[in-house]
């Protein structure tokens, strides 16, 4: 039998390279795709923007719910953030942790019990310098019953759910999770 020596390869190694390559490719698009998702969760953002669109600084200087103009957009930790004009805007880029609400602007009653609830623009609190969000307004009257428990139950919770969805959270809530105040 004659020996045949060649620089290329046969057609089925070549298939197999590309196969090999494809799924590279796959796995590399799922695992970056996962950290999308998780970095998707970790901002409550409905309609395009946190907050519903609302303007953030806004509640710390004119002390209410003002919606964002789309002209002043600014991104923070994988959101885009509306304001009314463009001194909070520009006050916002400066100190963007300073203005941002807690808990990416989920519910901050609902992180207490270890969920990911929408938060309402309209039921918010400032405390210690810092922006709360609730679903609504009676519950943010059962977190006013203890603001600074379910400020340190939820401040135990977001580290841990942080990355995961509402429904993770519901159908296999992590264990070391707290249920409210504490």
């Amino acid at each position: 039998m004659k020996e045949i020596t060649t620089n290329s390869k046969p057609s089925f190694i070549k298939s197999l390279g590309k196969l090999a390559t494809a799924a590279v490719f796959a796995v590399g698009s799922l695992v970056l795709g996962t950290g999308l998702a998780q970095a998707a969760e970790e901002v409550n953002i409905k309609d395009g923007y946190a907050v519903h669109g609302y303007d953030v600084v806004a509640y710390f200087t004119d002390g209410a719910p003002t919606e964002g103009d789309s002209q002043y957009v600014a991104e923070y930790e994988g959101a885009e953030y509306r304001f009314a004009n463009v001194d909070n805007l520009e006050a916002f880029k400066a100190d963007p942790a300073k203005f941002a609400p807690q808990y990416g602007g989920y519910c901050a009653f609902g992180t207490a019990m270890g969920r990911k609830f929408d938060g309402d623009p309209h039921a918010w609190r400032i405390v210690d310098g810092k922006l709360f969000l609730n679903l609504n307004k009676d519950i943010q009257e059962r977190w006013l019953a203890d603001t600074d428990g379910f400020i340190r139950g939820a401040d135990h919770n977001w580290p841990i759910i942080v990355n995961l969805s509402d429904s993770d959270l519901e159908n296999n809530p992590p264990e070391s999770l707290t249920a409210g105040a504490i």
